[in-house]
């Protein structure tokens, strides 16, 4: 069996890393991955792909991803590459810094937003690519 092809292939696909519903973790996470939240977190998550807060999640601390999409309770300063989005269940307490950002009728938003340029030089870049 050759086990450089296998770790070649786990490492092509980013983890995808979930707290249930009723588990409560205390600490700092760091994935590469997508990551999921239905439970409860008090700390700071950094990862490389899409953080998940479901309706049940709540996150006490500081995001720092490529999208979010924010279904629960966040008391933390996000700082999201690209996409967040706030689903009309989202209560959000804290500072954004985005991309991009989308809001659901329902959605509850308690501090400041600054959009950042990253999105634009990518888009302008792509467009500039396509002449």
């Amino acid at each position: 069996m050759d086990l450089k092809k296998f770790t070649k292939v786990v490492h092509e696909f980013p983890a995808r890393n979930i707290i249930g519903q009723g588990t409560v973790i205390k600490g700092d996470i760091e994935s590469t991955g997508d990551f999921r939240i239905d439970g409860q977190l008090t700390g700071s998550i950094k990862v490389g792909g899409r953080v998940v807060i479901g309706s049940t999640g709540v996150l006490t601390g500081s995001i720092i991803c490529q999208n979010a999409d924010i279904s629960g309770h966040v008391k933390a300063d996000l700082k999201v590459e690209e996409l967040t989005a706030m689903k009309a269940t989202a209560i959000i307490e804290g500072d954004l810094e985005t991309g991009r950002l989308t809001i659901e009728v329902g959605a509850r938003f308690k501090g400041k937003c600054e959009m950042t340029d990253k999105f634009d030089k990518h888009h302008e870049k792509s467009q500039g690519e396509k002449v």
